[in-house]
């Protein structure tokens, strides 16, 4: 990932949490594509699982996206922190 070095602290936050959201939701989308034949064949097997209940995977999801957030803010909260010169020099 390259930046500018004139790039302001929320540049640099959006640009890495743009890049994580976007990565969060492809995952959650093939997540959910995946999710619903997995739980009709748990259903069928004869666990007491509904297959079509909003509730769970709303919940499901609402966790993922909170943690996904989380994982992408601490990184990205580093990086806005982080002097350009101190890094150049540093490489």
């Amino acid at each position: 990932m390259r930046m500018a070095l004139g790039a302001t602290t929320g540049n640099i936050l959006m640009l890495i949490l743009g890049r994580g959201m976007r990565q969060l939701v492809i995952g959650l989308t093939l997540g959910l594509i995946a999710a619903i034949p997995a739980v009709k064949l748990l259903a069928s097997v004869g666990l007491r699982i509904s297959p079509t209940d909003p509730s769970a995977f709303a919940i499901i999801v609402a966790i993922l996206i909170a943690v996904g957030v989380f994982a992408c803010w601490l990184p990205a909260r580093r990086a806005a922190a982080l002097d350009p010169v101190k890094a150049i020099r540093y490489e």
